[in-house]
């Protein structure tokens, strides 16, 4: 998945205000390059490739100075360090379960920092995406979760998931703003105009 264009951040931002006033419930949305900086696994990949690169010297090339096989062991781990530092190589080489919990805490830590914490207490969701991880969620309150029902909210859910998957995020999210809307009208209805 790549960033969102502005056209296409507009777009969702249209889908969500519109949403947004046709039911009392709060509706956010997140979407983000990576879940975490996942610093650890570069360093990792370089240890283990200093250590067999100083194993294959020791074993092939006794007769180098402990100080010229240091520095090639240094080397080896800078250049993997700086090689799997890149973004696309980094996310590739951690684990997807890892990948998707990451994700999904941030989705949740989110969720409440913006919609649970907020100053006025109404049920609300947010829209979730972290794009490295090609990641989507809906969170929503309990009583707000409740009420729509759990089969109305995994077919959203499994709509927005395979968009995602297809590479459709932005009609993704649109239709799943659509939907969430659909469902909330009956149990949350707007407040009249004064």
């Amino acid at each position: 998945m790549t960033i969102l264009s502005h056209d296409d951040s507009a777009r969702i931002h249209v889908a969500l205000r519109a949403a947004q006033a046709r039911t009392d419930a709060r509706f956010a949305m997140m979407i983000v390059p990576v879940s975490d900086r996942y610093a650890l696994y570069p360093l990792s990949f370089a240890g283990a490739m200093a250590l067999a690169v100083g194993g294959a010297l020791a074993f092939f090339w006794q007769r180098i100075g402990l100080q010229i096989g240091f520095l090639i062991e240094a080397a080896a781990f800078g250049v993997t360090a700086v090689i799997c530092d890149w973004r696309p190589l980094k996310l590739a080489l951690v684990p997807r379960p890892l990948k998707e919990m990451r994700a999904r805490a941030m989705a949740h830590r989110e969720f409440a920092a913006g919609i649970l914490a907020a100053q006025d207490h109404k049920d609300g969701l947010l829209f979730f995406a972290s794009l490295g991880e090609r990641y989507v969620e809906i969170v929503a309150s309990r009583d707000l979760h409740a009420r729509v029902g759990e089969e109305a909210w995994n077919r959203i859910v499994a709509a927005f998931s395979e968009s995602a998957k297809q590479g459709r995020l932005v009609q993704g999210f649109i239709d799943a703003i659509e939907a969430c809307a659909r469902h909330l009208e009956a149990h949350y209805p707007a407040p009249a105009a004064a």
